[in-house]
Protein backbone atom coordinates (compact mmCIF):
# COMPACT_ATOMS: atom_id res chain seq x y z
CA UNK A 1 0.00 0.00 0.00
CA UNK A 2 1.44 3.35 -1.02
CA UNK A 3 1.12 6.30 1.31
CA UNK A 4 -0.80 9.31 -0.05
CA UNK A 5 1.47 12.21 -1.07
CA UNK A 6 0.77 14.83 1.56
CA UNK A 7 2.20 18.25 2.40
CA UNK A 8 4.18 16.75 5.28
CA UNK A 9 6.19 14.51 2.89
CA UNK A 10 8.69 17.27 2.12
CA UNK A 11 12.40 17.16 1.34
CA UNK A 12 14.69 19.60 3.11
CA UNK A 13 16.74 20.21 -0.01
CA UNK A 14 13.61 21.43 -1.79
CA UNK A 15 12.37 23.86 0.85
CA UNK A 16 15.54 25.19 2.49
CA UNK A 17 15.27 28.46 0.54
CA UNK A 18 11.48 28.69 0.92
CA UNK A 19 10.82 30.72 4.05
CA UNK A 20 7.03 30.30 4.03
CA UNK A 21 7.47 28.11 7.12
CA UNK A 22 8.79 31.16 9.03
CA UNK A 23 6.72 33.90 10.63
CA UNK A 24 8.41 37.03 11.97
CA UNK A 25 6.54 38.62 14.83
CA UNK A 26 5.61 42.21 14.04
CA UNK A 27 5.71 44.96 16.70
CA UNK A 28 1.91 44.74 17.01
CA UNK A 29 2.20 40.98 17.62
CA UNK A 30 4.73 41.52 20.38
CA UNK A 31 2.58 44.25 21.96
CA UNK A 32 -0.44 41.95 21.95
CA UNK A 33 1.53 39.11 23.54
CA UNK A 34 2.90 41.39 26.27
CA UNK A 35 -0.57 42.81 26.97
CA UNK A 36 -1.92 39.27 27.29
CA UNK A 37 0.91 38.37 29.67
CA UNK A 38 0.09 41.36 31.87
CA UNK A 39 -3.61 40.41 31.82
CA UNK A 40 -2.86 36.83 32.84
CA UNK A 41 -0.48 37.93 35.59
CA UNK A 42 -3.16 40.29 36.95
CA UNK A 43 -5.51 37.35 37.56
CA UNK A 44 -3.31 36.39 40.51
CA UNK A 45 -3.26 32.75 39.39
CA UNK A 46 0.00 30.82 39.15
CA UNK A 47 1.09 30.40 35.55
CA UNK A 48 0.32 26.66 35.51
CA UNK A 49 -3.32 27.46 36.40
CA UNK A 50 -3.88 29.92 33.57
CA UNK A 51 -6.59 29.13 31.04
CA UNK A 52 -6.67 30.27 27.43
CA UNK A 53 -9.14 33.04 28.31
CA UNK A 54 -6.66 34.38 30.86
CA UNK A 55 -4.27 35.08 27.98
CA UNK A 56 -6.46 36.96 25.45
CA UNK A 57 -5.15 37.32 21.91
CA UNK A 58 -7.98 38.99 19.96
CA UNK A 59 -5.96 39.30 16.76
CA UNK A 60 -3.22 36.67 17.03
CA UNK A 61 -5.62 33.87 17.98
CA UNK A 62 -6.79 33.56 14.36
CA UNK A 63 -3.20 33.40 13.14
CA UNK A 64 -2.41 30.72 15.72
CA UNK A 65 -5.28 28.66 14.34
CA UNK A 66 -3.57 28.95 10.97
CA UNK A 67 -0.30 27.78 12.49
CA UNK A 68 -2.13 24.81 14.00
CA UNK A 69 -3.55 23.89 10.60
CA UNK A 70 -0.04 24.05 9.14
CA UNK A 71 1.23 21.76 11.90
CA UNK A 72 -1.56 19.22 11.54
CA UNK A 73 -2.32 19.26 7.82
CA UNK A 74 0.62 21.12 6.32
CA UNK A 75 4.35 20.55 6.54
CA UNK A 76 4.19 19.78 10.25
CA UNK A 77 6.48 22.56 11.51
CA UNK A 78 6.68 26.33 11.90
CA UNK A 79 9.30 28.77 13.13
CA UNK A 80 8.31 32.04 14.81
CA UNK A 81 11.03 34.66 14.89
CA UNK A 82 11.69 37.99 16.50
CA UNK A 83 10.42 37.95 20.07
CA UNK A 84 12.63 40.58 21.81
CA UNK A 85 14.07 38.39 24.57
CA UNK A 86 16.82 40.85 25.50
CA UNK A 87 14.25 43.57 26.26
CA UNK A 88 12.43 41.51 28.91
CA UNK A 89 13.24 39.44 31.96
CA UNK A 90 13.14 35.65 31.85
CA UNK A 91 9.85 35.46 33.73
CA UNK A 92 8.07 37.64 31.18
CA UNK A 93 9.53 35.66 28.27
CA UNK A 94 8.55 32.38 29.92
CA UNK A 95 4.99 33.54 30.55
CA UNK A 96 4.55 34.82 27.00
CA UNK A 97 5.71 31.44 25.68
CA UNK A 98 3.39 29.60 28.05
CA UNK A 99 0.51 31.80 26.91
CA UNK A 100 1.12 30.98 23.25
CA UNK A 101 1.08 27.32 24.26
CA UNK A 102 -2.34 27.77 25.88
CA UNK A 103 -3.72 28.63 22.44
CA UNK A 104 -2.12 25.54 20.87
CA UNK A 105 -2.92 22.73 23.28
CA UNK A 106 -2.58 21.44 26.83
CA UNK A 107 0.86 21.19 28.42
CA UNK A 108 1.76 17.75 29.73
CA UNK A 109 4.53 16.45 31.95
CA UNK A 110 7.92 15.92 30.33
CA UNK A 111 9.31 13.57 32.99
CA UNK A 112 8.45 11.71 36.19
CA UNK A 113 9.07 14.92 38.16
CA UNK A 114 5.97 16.40 36.52
CA UNK A 115 7.75 19.29 34.78
CA UNK A 116 5.34 21.07 32.43
CA UNK A 117 7.96 23.54 31.21
CA UNK A 118 11.36 22.10 30.38
CA UNK A 119 14.74 23.85 30.40
CA UNK A 120 17.05 22.61 27.66
CA UNK A 121 20.62 23.38 28.69
CA UNK A 122 23.87 21.66 29.60
CA UNK A 123 23.91 20.54 33.22
CA UNK A 124 27.26 18.79 32.97
CA UNK A 125 25.63 15.35 32.92
CA UNK A 126 27.50 12.48 31.27
CA UNK A 127 25.81 11.84 27.89
CA UNK A 128 27.03 8.24 27.87
CA UNK A 129 25.45 7.37 31.23
CA UNK A 130 22.29 5.25 31.17
CA UNK A 131 19.13 7.24 31.82
CA UNK A 132 20.68 10.67 31.18
CA UNK A 133 18.39 12.81 29.05
CA UNK A 134 20.58 14.13 26.26
CA UNK A 135 18.95 17.57 26.29
CA UNK A 136 20.80 18.09 29.59
CA UNK A 137 24.14 17.79 27.78
CA UNK A 138 25.98 19.39 24.86
CA UNK A 139 26.20 16.09 22.99
CA UNK A 140 24.56 15.42 19.66
CA UNK A 141 21.08 13.92 19.80
CA UNK A 142 20.23 11.77 16.80
CA UNK A 143 16.84 11.85 15.09
CA UNK A 144 13.92 10.95 17.33
CA UNK A 145 10.42 11.91 18.41
CA UNK A 146 9.21 13.12 21.80
CA UNK A 147 6.18 12.37 23.95
CA UNK A 148 3.43 14.76 22.83
CA UNK A 149 1.43 15.92 19.82
CA UNK A 150 3.31 19.24 19.53
CA UNK A 151 6.89 19.90 20.58
CA UNK A 152 7.84 23.53 21.18
CA UNK A 153 11.25 25.14 21.75
CA UNK A 154 11.88 28.80 22.60
CA UNK A 155 15.46 30.09 22.32
CA UNK A 156 16.41 32.41 25.18
CA UNK A 157 20.15 32.08 24.54
CA UNK A 158 21.76 30.42 21.49
CA UNK A 159 24.95 28.38 21.60
CA UNK A 160 28.36 29.89 20.90
CA UNK A 161 28.68 27.42 18.02
CA UNK A 162 26.76 24.38 16.85
CA UNK A 163 23.51 23.27 18.44
CA UNK A 164 21.76 23.24 15.06
CA UNK A 165 18.14 22.07 15.11
CA UNK A 166 17.84 19.52 12.30
CA UNK A 167 14.41 18.22 11.31
CA UNK A 168 13.19 15.71 8.75
CA UNK A 169 9.79 14.61 7.52
CA UNK A 170 9.13 11.18 8.99
CA UNK A 171 6.57 10.68 6.20
CA UNK A 172 9.25 11.26 3.55
CA UNK A 173 11.60 8.95 5.45
CA UNK A 174 8.96 6.22 5.54
CA UNK A 175 8.15 6.67 1.84
CA UNK A 176 11.82 6.28 0.96
CA UNK A 177 12.13 3.21 3.19
CA UNK A 178 9.16 1.66 1.44
CA UNK A 179 10.63 2.46 -1.97
CA UNK A 180 13.96 0.85 -1.10
CA UNK A 181 12.79 -2.15 0.92
CA UNK A 182 9.05 -2.89 1.30
CA UNK A 183 9.72 -5.72 3.76
CA UNK A 184 11.64 -3.33 6.04
CA UNK A 185 8.86 -0.74 5.84
CA UNK A 186 6.22 -3.35 6.67
CA UNK A 187 7.90 -4.40 9.92
CA UNK A 188 7.64 -0.81 11.22
CA UNK A 189 3.93 -1.40 11.83
CA UNK A 190 4.68 -4.25 14.26
CA UNK A 191 5.57 -3.73 17.95
CA UNK A 192 9.13 -2.78 18.90
CA UNK A 193 10.48 -2.83 22.48
CA UNK A 194 11.42 0.55 24.01
CA UNK A 195 13.43 1.09 27.20
CA UNK A 196 11.76 3.50 29.65
CA UNK A 197 15.05 5.17 30.71
CA UNK A 198 14.01 4.84 34.37
CA UNK A 199 10.79 6.77 33.67
CA UNK A 200 8.52 3.84 34.57
CA UNK A 201 6.55 3.65 37.79
CA UNK A 202 7.39 1.19 40.61
CA UNK A 203 6.14 -2.26 39.77
CA UNK A 204 6.02 -1.61 36.02
CA UNK A 205 8.36 -3.12 33.45
CA UNK A 206 11.45 -1.19 32.45
CA UNK A 207 10.37 -1.48 28.81
CA UNK A 208 7.19 -1.19 26.76
CA UNK A 209 6.13 -2.14 23.25
CA UNK A 210 4.61 -0.13 20.44
CA UNK A 211 4.99 0.09 16.65
CA UNK A 212 7.26 2.72 15.14
CA UNK A 213 4.64 3.51 12.47
CA UNK A 214 0.85 3.63 12.32
CA UNK A 215 -1.70 4.68 9.71
CA UNK A 216 -4.79 6.72 10.45
CA UNK A 217 -8.17 6.28 8.77
CA UNK A 218 -6.97 8.31 5.80
CA UNK A 219 -3.90 6.16 5.31
CA UNK A 220 -1.53 8.85 6.59
CA UNK A 221 1.57 7.52 8.31
CA UNK A 222 2.74 8.72 11.73
CA UNK A 223 5.96 7.72 13.46
CA UNK A 224 7.21 7.26 17.04
CA UNK A 225 10.96 6.66 17.00
CA UNK A 226 13.65 6.85 19.68
CA UNK A 227 16.37 4.50 18.41
CA UNK A 228 18.56 4.42 21.51
CA UNK A 229 15.52 3.52 23.63
CA UNK A 230 14.85 0.58 21.31
CA UNK A 231 18.44 -0.64 21.37
CA UNK A 232 18.76 -0.19 25.14
CA UNK A 233 15.63 -2.29 25.70
CA UNK A 234 17.85 -5.25 24.90
CA UNK A 235 19.63 -4.93 28.26
CA UNK A 236 16.45 -6.28 29.89
CA UNK A 237 16.32 -10.07 29.72
CA UNK A 238 12.50 -10.12 29.65
CA UNK A 239 12.21 -7.66 26.75
CA UNK A 240 11.53 -9.13 23.28
CA UNK A 241 14.68 -9.61 21.20
CA UNK A 242 15.07 -7.45 18.11
CA UNK A 243 14.92 -9.42 14.89
CA UNK A 244 17.39 -8.86 12.06
CA UNK A 245 14.61 -7.19 10.06
CA UNK A 246 13.78 -4.84 12.95
CA UNK A 247 17.44 -3.86 13.27
CA UNK A 248 17.56 -3.17 9.54
CA UNK A 249 14.46 -0.99 9.88
CA UNK A 250 16.01 1.15 12.63
CA UNK A 251 19.21 1.56 10.62
CA UNK A 252 17.25 2.46 7.47
CA UNK A 253 15.38 5.28 9.23
CA UNK A 254 18.62 6.66 10.66
CA UNK A 255 20.42 6.47 7.30
CA UNK A 256 17.65 8.19 5.34
CA UNK A 257 16.96 10.84 7.99
CA UNK A 258 20.66 11.79 8.03
CA UNK A 259 20.78 12.19 4.25
CA UNK A 260 21.25 15.95 3.48
CA UNK A 261 18.66 15.65 0.72
CA UNK A 262 16.00 14.89 3.33
CA UNK A 263 16.72 17.08 6.37
CA UNK A 264 16.33 20.80 7.02
CA UNK A 265 18.62 22.78 9.36
CA UNK A 266 17.63 25.69 11.60
CA UNK A 267 20.23 27.68 13.51
CA UNK A 268 18.26 29.10 16.41
CA UNK A 269 18.56 32.81 17.09
CA UNK A 270 17.51 34.49 20.30
CA UNK A 271 13.72 34.87 20.28
CA UNK A 272 13.01 31.98 17.90
CA UNK A 273 10.11 29.65 18.73
CA UNK A 274 9.94 26.33 16.89
CA UNK A 275 6.85 24.11 16.92
CA UNK A 276 6.81 20.57 15.47
CA UNK A 277 4.10 17.97 14.96
CA UNK A 278 5.64 14.99 16.68
CA UNK A 279 3.93 12.32 14.54
CA UNK A 280 5.18 13.87 11.27
CA UNK A 281 8.64 15.21 12.16
CA UNK A 282 11.84 13.62 13.46
CA UNK A 283 14.22 16.06 15.10
CA UNK A 284 17.81 16.10 16.30
CA UNK A 285 20.36 18.57 17.61
CA UNK A 286 24.01 18.75 16.67
CA UNK A 287 26.71 18.96 19.33
CA UNK A 288 27.42 22.49 20.47
CA UNK A 289 30.04 24.69 22.09
CA UNK A 290 28.81 26.86 24.94
CA UNK A 291 29.88 30.24 26.29
CA UNK A 292 31.83 30.38 29.53
CA UNK A 293 29.72 33.18 31.04
CA UNK A 294 26.72 31.69 32.93
CA UNK A 295 24.33 34.32 31.57
CA UNK A 296 25.21 33.52 27.96
CA UNK A 297 25.00 29.73 28.08
CA UNK A 298 22.62 28.06 25.62
CA UNK A 299 19.13 27.98 27.12
CA UNK A 300 15.90 26.86 25.48
CA UNK A 301 12.46 26.47 26.99
CA UNK A 302 10.48 23.40 25.96
CA UNK A 303 6.77 22.64 25.86
CA UNK A 304 5.04 19.33 25.23
CA UNK A 305 1.47 19.97 24.14
CA UNK A 306 -1.41 17.61 23.41
CA UNK A 307 -4.22 18.50 21.05
CA UNK A 308 -6.87 15.75 20.68
CA UNK A 309 -7.98 17.11 17.29
CA UNK A 310 -4.57 16.36 15.77
CA UNK A 311 -4.35 13.40 13.41
CA UNK A 312 -1.84 10.64 13.99
CA UNK A 313 -1.52 10.88 17.77
CA UNK A 314 -0.07 7.93 19.67
CA UNK A 315 -1.47 6.58 22.91
CA UNK A 316 2.14 5.83 23.87
CA UNK A 317 3.05 9.49 23.54
CA UNK A 318 0.93 10.23 26.60
CA UNK A 319 3.36 8.24 28.75
CA UNK A 320 5.53 11.31 29.23
CA UNK A 321 8.77 9.62 28.30
CA UNK A 322 11.38 10.89 25.86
Amino acid sequence: MRVPQTADAWLGSEIQHDQSWQYRLAPDDVSELLAAERHARATGKPMAAWQKDDFPLPRLAARIRGWMAELDRGRGFILLKGFPVSAHDETTCTQVYWGIGLHMGRAISQNTDGDLLGHVRDTGADPSAYGVRLYKTRAEQDFHTDGADIIGLFCLQPAKAGGVSRIVSSVAVFNETQRRAPDVAAVLFHPFPFDTQKQHKPGQKAWFEMPICRRDGEGRVSMFFIPWYIRESQMHADAPRLSALQSRAIAAIEEIANDPRFYLDMQFEQGDMQFLKNAAILHKRTEYEDYEQPGRKRHLLRLWLVEPAFTGGHEGLRRGIS
